[in-house]
C-alpha cells in the first residue's frame, strides 16, 4: 500500500496483456517443462526452465531459473540461474549458483555461492564456499570455507579447507592445502602445502610444495618452509615466463630514531636475508682457521677521519667518526666492502673491532711478559740487597773489632 501511495492512488495501473499465467497456491511460481512438477506444500518458490525444481516437494524459498535447475532438491533458500545449475542437490541449503552447471554436483553442502561456468562444479558435500569466475573450485569436492575469486583460482582443489584465492589462477594447483591465502594473478600458482600467504603476481608460484611461508612480490623457492620474503633478491622468470626485475631499495617508514630497547641490531646478508646474527663464532661454522698474527698491524696504518655526510644521504649533516673506503683497500684490501657495481662501498668496521682485539691482546702479552721480566729482577735484586746488607754488617763487625784493638793496643802502650 505504502508503494501504490508513493505512485498516487489515482494512477491507473495497466495489466499485462495477456495475463501472466500462475496462481499456484503458496506464492510458487512455474514456468517451463515440468517445473515444480512434484511441489506439494512448499512455499515461495520460483521454477523458470524446464525441468527445473521438478523433485521439490516441500522446499520452500527456492529459486530456479535454467533447464534443469535444482533438478532433484528438497531443501529450502536454494537460488539456481544457468542450465544445470544445483542440478544434482538434495538436501543443501542456501546454496546459490550464477552459471552454467554451477554446483551442478551438490548434494547435501550448504551455504555455497558459485558464480560463472563450472564454479563449484564437482561440489558434492563441501560447504560456506564461495566461487567467483569461470571453473573456479570447479574440482572442489568435499573442501569447505574456501573463497575463489577469478578465472580458474583454486580450480584443482579438492578437499582442503579455508583458503582463499583472488586472482587468475591463483592457487590454481591446490589439491588438499588448507589455510592458505594468496592474492594475485598466478599467486600460488603451483602450491600444495598449508599456511602459505602470497600477495602479488605471481608471488608464491614457484612453490609447489612449503607450509608457513609468507611472500609479498617474490615466486618463493620450491619446498621450503616457514619462510618471509618480500621482493625480488635478483632478477627471476616465474613459472609463466615472466620476468621479475630485482628491487634495489627498501624504505619501511616507522623504524628511523624510533626506540626498541632491548632489542638486536638486525643485519642484512648480500641475498636480503634478515638477522641479528652477523658473525657465527662457532667453530663448525669455520674452515682455513688461522692466527690472525700480524695481519692486525695493518691497523697502524689507517687514518681516522672526521666528516659529515653529503645532504642527499644525511640532511641533518650529523658529525660522524670514521675511515676512508679508497684509504683503506691500499693498506687491508679484505677490510672494504663493494656495491653490487664493484665500487667502493663501506668499511668493514666489525672486522676492524676483531683486529684491534687482536693488538690488544698482543700488547696484553707483551705487558705480562714484561711484569713477569721486572718480577725476576726484582727477585734478584732484593737477594744481592740481601747480600750486601750482610755483607755490610760482616764489615760493621769486624770494625767494630778493629776498634777495639786499636783501643786495647792504645791503652797498653801508654801503661808499659
Amino acid at each position: 500500500m505504502l508503494m501504490l501511495a508513493c505512485f498516487g492512488l489515482s494512477r491507473i495501473v495497466q495489466a499485462v496483456v495477456p495475463p501472466p499465467d500462475g496462481g499456484y497456491p503458496g506464492g510458487n511460481t512455474a514456468e517451463g517443462t515440468n517445473a515444480q512438477l512434484n511441489l506439494t506444500n512448499g512455499i515461495f518458490n520460483t521454477a523458470v526452465g524446464f525441468l527445473s525444481l521438478q523433485s521439490t516437494t516441500t522446499g520452500s524459498f527456492n529459486t530456479a531459473t535454467g533447464a534443469g535447475t535444482l533438478l532433484v532438491n528438497s531443501a529450502d533458500g536454494n537460488t539456481a540461474m544457468g542450465a544445470g545449475a544445483l542440478l544434482s542437490n538434495t538436501t543443501g541449503d542456501r546454496n546459490t549458483a550464477n552459471g552454467t552447471v554451477a554446483l551442478f554436483n551438490n548434494t547435501t553442502g550448504d551455504s555455497n555461492t558459485a558464480g560463472g561456468w563450472q564454479a563449484l562444479l564437482q561440489n558434492t558435500t563441501g560447504a560456506r564456499n564461495t566461487a567467483s569466475g569461470r571453473a573456479t573450485l570447479t574440482s572442489n569436492t568435499t573442501g569447505f570455507e574456501n573463497t575463489a575469486t577469478g578465472a580458474v583460482a583454486l580450480q584443482n582443489n579438492t578437499s582442503g579447507n579455508d583458503n582463499t584465492a583472488t586472482g587468475f589462477a591463483a592457487l590454481n594447483g591446490n589439491i588438499a592445502g588448507a589455510l592458505n591465502t594468496a592474492t594475485g594473478v598466478g599467486a600460488l600458482a603451483s602450491s600444495t602445502g598449508d599456511l602459505n600467504i602470497a600477495l602479488g603476481f605471481g608471488a608464491g608460484a614457484n612453490l609447489p610444495t612449503g607450509n608457513n611461508n609468507i611472500y609479498v612480490g617474490n615466486i618463493g623457492v620450491a619446498a621450503e618452509a616457514n619462510i618471509i620474503r618480500v621482493g625480488t633478491e635478483v632478477a627471476v622468470v616465474d613459472p609463466f615466463g615472466v620476468m621479475h626485475p630485482a628491487h634495489t631499495a627498501t624504505y619501511i617508514a616507522g623504524l628511523s630514531e624510533a626506540e626498541a630497547i632491548g632489542g638486536d641490531t638486525v643485519f642484512v646478508t648480500s641475498e636480503g636475508k634478515l638477522g641479528t646474527v652477523s658473525v657465527l663464532s662457532s667453530a663448525r661454522f669455520k674452515q682455513d682457521v688461522n692466527s690472525m698474527d700480524n695481519v692486525s698491524e695493518a691497523l697502524f696504518s689507517l687514518k681516522p677521519i672526521t666528516f659529515r655526510y653529503k645532504k642527499e644521504l644525511d640532511p641533518k649533516g650529523t658529525l660522524q667518526f670514521g675511515l676512508i673506503a679508497e684509504d683503506v683497500v691500499k693498506v687491508a684490501p679484505d677490510l672494504v666492502k663493494r656495491d653490487r657495481d664493484g665500487k667502493l662501498q663501506t668499511v668493514r668496521y666489525d672486522q676492524v673491532n676483531a683486529m684491534l682485539l687482536n693488538e690488544f691482546l698482543k700488547e696484553h702479552r707483551k705487558v705480562q711478559q714484561q711484569l713477569a721480566t721486572i718480577a725476576v729482577l726484582k727477585e734478584k735484586m732484593d737477594t744481592v740487597l740481601a747480600r750486601l746488607k750482610k755483607q755490610d754488617s760482616k764489615i760493621e763487625r769486624v770494625s767494630a773489632q778493629v776498634k777495639v784493638t786499636r783501643a786495647v793496643g792504645q791503652t797498653a802502650s801508654n801503661n808499659p
